[in-house]
């Protein structure tokens, strides 16, 4: 499991390719990786993906045409900030959440499993 480092790892995979595209190593029009190549160049699920993607549409880093993926763009200087800081405080909560949420589903398995080892062991 990826260690957590502060920051929500769909933002963590959002400004990686931000970062590609300034350094142009990816350029307008080029096709950005789908889903499901995310999630395993990334080890993450299809949650996290999608967020990347959708994070870096928002941003302006990214066109998606429907049944053909996403693709590369560069933001505009007259286009208009799309999200307050609240709603940024909001989705870093969230992320925030599902991290737990995930933390707990994992020692619940942990549990269950020590419990099933216990009853065969009687």
């Amino acid at each position: 499991m990826t260690e957590f480092t502060g920051r929500a790892r769909y933002l963590q995979i959002a400004d990686e390719f931000k970062q590609r595209i300034r350094d142009e190593e990816l350029t307008p029009g080029d096709k950005l990786p789908s889903e499901s190549e995310l999630m395993t160049l990334h080890k993450v699920s299809r949650t996290v993906a999608r967020q990347a993607i959708s994070r870096l549409r928002e941003d302006g880093y990214a066109i998606s045409h429907q049944g053909k993926g996403s693709f590369v763009a560069l933001p505009s200087d007259d286009s208009p900030v799309k999200r307050s800081p609240e709603f940024e405080q909001i989705t870093e909560y969230l992320s925030e959440v599902r991290r737990d949420v995930r933390r707990l589903a994992e020692r619940m398995d942990e549990l269950e499993d020590l419990v099933r080892q216990q009853t065969r062991g009687r």
